[in-house]
């Protein structure tokens, strides 16, 4: 029997529709983690997350290959559509043929979830040189405007460069953020939130990284072509560099609007 499954869009919610669709024998017809009900002509069912029945799940597929496991989690990351199931197809052959498969990329069931997986691979690796933070009265703040859901990948970079900083990272795209103190780091939805002005101090330092930027750039071997190439201009919108004179101006002395600190982190790292 084919089903549509609703879960809460999590990784262990996925995980738990694979344990439920082998437990009562059904076939996924999709999967759909958003608040409303999509009308289909498939039976429903809503799936409720199960930490134990997601831990079985990826033991299971863990002891088969770590490769997969690893493949899984990252695939999920990916904004690969309808990437819930091509996981499950991927799970579903793993575990009926073994990792055999795993060796041919070229693989109609590996394929695709290893070309997302590649791509939210790199879009990590060039965000790491695109972030720009700001000082919000003493924690750093940044933006980003991922196509992939890259924080749970990116975090651990941040978190290891600026281990004894306090900071977050906001993902326009996703609206979830990655809260850093030192030692502790939790990413959390944060569905309304805007960036704050910058203090004094802050909108100088904005105004010299641009003056730099400007200054060596070598107009007689300007290459926009080149330059989109390895800086993509979807990369722009949150980076220092290329914003306007607004992005430039102090705001009037008043506390900087930072996000909500998660409950998870210490009570005192809000800040004064």
């Amino acid at each position: 029997m084919e089903v549509i499954y609703y879960y809460d869009g999590s990784f262990d919610g996925f995980l738990s529709c694979v344990f439920d669709s082998y437990a009562h024998k059904e076939i996924p017809a999709g999967f759909s983690s958003g608040e409303d009900d999509v009308y289909t002509l498939f039976d429903s069912r809503r799936v409720s997350t199960d930490p134990g029945h997601a831990a079985r799940v990826l033991r299971k597929i863990a002891a088969l290959s770590p490769e997969a496991a690893v493949l899984l989690q990252r695939g999920f990351l990916t904004c690969l559509p309808e990437k819930e199931l091509h996981l499950f197809r991927l799970i579903a052959k793993l575990l009926r043929e073994g990792p055999g498969f795993l060796r041919n990329r070229s693989d109609g069931t590996l394929f695709p979830v290893i070309r997302a997986v590649q791509h939210l691979n790199g879009e990590v690796h060039l965000l790491k040189g695109f972030v720009r933070f700001s000082d919000l009265g003493g924690v750093l703040g940044g933006e980003i405007e991922p196509k992939n859901r890259v924080l749970p990948a990116l975090g651990g970079h941040f978190a290891a460069r600026f281990h004894n900083e306090r900071f977050f990272l906001y993902d326009r795209t996703h609206r979830e953020a990655l809260f850093h103190v030192p030692g502790q780091s939790v990413i959390r939805p944060l569905a309304d939130f805007q960036m704050a002005p910058p203090d004094e101090a802050e909108a100088r330092c904005r105004l010299l990284w641009k003056r730099f930027y400007d200054t060596i750039a070598i107009r007689e071997r300007e290459n926009p072509r080149l330059r989109m190439s390895n800086m993509p201009k979807r990369y722009w919108g949150t980076m220092t560099e290329f914003q306007g004179e607004e992005y430039f101006k102090p705001a009037p002395a008043e506390s900087p609007l930072l996000p909500p600190l998660p409950s998870g982190l210490l009570p005192d790292s809000q800040g004064e």
